[in-house]
């Protein structure tokens, strides 16, 4: 099967360098399947799981929390604002994570400042629940 090289890069480490089969992206205009051949497109990202699929189909997710993707003719990089693969997260890791959204969003007065950090929350939570803690 064909494969296209992924990279997915937060502040504090390179999460994953290698080829894969696909690449589930939270774009902030919805969820992207990348695939071999892909056309070049550059997206932000909005809170929610980057999941790839390597050589022997076996999947990987990551809780990105912002950030872009650039999909070109030599692959798929995410350059997240941060990441956190699933098997480190916890319920406290994703309270704390929500917490200091809701600390953020409390610290505005601007309505449309509040109604983005509104809408990380319930990524946040549903994230949370997509875990099954």
């Amino acid at each position: 099967m064909a494969t296209l090289h992924f990279e997915l890069v937060a502040p504090e480490r390179v999460l994953f360098t290698g080829e894969v089969e696909a690449v589930l992206l939270p774009g902030a205009e919805g969820e992207l399947t990348i695939l071999p051949g892909h056309a070049p497109l550059m997206t932000a990202l909005k809170t929610g799981y980057v999941v790839f699929t390597n050589h022997t189909s076996a999947g990987s997710r990551v809780l990105v929390r912002g950030g872009f993707a650039e999909i070109n003719a030599q692959g798929c990089t995410v350059l997240a604002e941060r990441a956190t693969p699933v098997e480190e997260l916890t319920p406290e890791i994703v309270d704390r994570e929500i917490l200091e959204v809701q600390t953020r969003r409390d610290g505005q007065d601007d309505p449309a400042a509040r109604q983005a950090y509104d809408a990380q929350i319930a990524h946040l939570q549903e994230a949370k629940e997509a875990l099954k803690f």
